[in-house]
């Protein structure tokens, strides 16, 4: 039932001035439309010491979106070995840090590691800020079953290199998560059907932003589209999980087994009918003697 007039808050309800305690805020910010921001993430920036962030010019442009002005601290992978020290400071001296990335949830594939790890090593306070994920955004809107899935990140930029990495990933029993640049997605999908063929995959890119696509297909044919369709923007590709190889008919091992024995040995019938029908070896092997006395045949 929707409630009354009389019964709604008033807007500045939703709106809290409260201080907050000492210690590390980790907020996530939105991946691109900027209403999908928490209210609590809103009583954070605007409640905080100071916000620390990656880039003053994008934090400054969501900032500027809600009216929100607070001192700016840059931290990155870059100037982290001096930042960290400064930042730990702050908080012990009872001040309240708000953590954000250019987009989305901090330290996902961003700088911020070390400082909370640090923190943490001192028994600093850090509080998680919860929001916008790229990752579980993309995983709900591509239907790709996410039921398991492994975050790979950004790939090696030289094609060997990636392909090496690939193969390590080949065998991992759920959905792959992985981010890429627009210049690289050619060649990086390019590599990704030389590794996984057929598996079904998506390319999403632009999430929640105006051009937002998700493109689904086989890794093959969507390396097939991407080379003749040159994209911008923030891209992440799912790459499904491998699919099982569905259980051989033993009535149908029995019977080619049948057929091949009388004229091959039975290493040799085996090996045969295993790579035909998916099945492991050594278990046709064992179903090859079953069926009969083959000892003149056995080698």
């Amino acid at each position: 039932m929707a409630p009354s007039g009389d019964s709604r808050p008033d807007s500045q309800e939703w709106v809290s001035s409260k201080p907050l305690a000492p210690g590390l805020y980790i907020t996530a910010t939105p991946i691109g439309n900027a209403r999908d921001i928490t209210l609590r993430a809103l009583d954070v920036l605007r409640n905080c010491d100071a916000i620390v962030a990656e880039d003053s010019r994008m934090t400054a442009r969501l900032l500027s979106i809600y009216g929100i002005s607070r001192p700016l601290l840059i931290h990155n992978d870059h100037n982290a070995a001096g930042t960290v020290p400064r930042l730990l400071q702050r908080v012990r001296d009872g001040q309240s840090l708000a953590v954000v990335s250019d987009a989305g949830t901090p330290l996902i594939s961003d700088p911020g590691y070390r400082l909370v790890r640090a923190a943490r090593d001192e028994g600093l306070p850090v509080f998680p800020v919860p929001g916008a994920s790229a990752i579980a955004a993309a995983l709900s809107a591509a239907g790709i079953p996410g039921d398991h899935f492994f975050f790979a990140g950004f790939l090696p930029v030289k094609s060997g290199a990636r392909r090496e990495s690939l193969h390590g990933l080949h065998a991992i029993p759920g959905t792959l998560v992985i981010f890429e640049a627009p210049h690289r997605l050619a060649e990086s999908l390019a590599d990704m059907a030389r590794v996984f063929g057929g598996r079904e995959a998506a390319v999403v890119r632009e999430l929640t932003k105006i051009h937002e696509e998700v493109r689904r297909g086989s890794v093959v044919e969507l390396a097939a589209f991407y080379s003749a369709a040159p994209v911008k923007g923030e891209i992440v590709v799912l790459i499904g999980p491998p699919t099982e190889a569905p259980a051989a008919d033993p009535n149908r091992i029995d019977s080619l087994l049948r057929k091949l024995l009388p004229f091959m040995p039975v290493k040799a019938a085996a090996g045969f009918v295993a790579e035909a029908t998916g099945s492991r070896r050594r278990d046709v092997y064992l179903r090859a003697l079953a069926l009969g006395d083959r000892s003149g045949h056995d080698e």
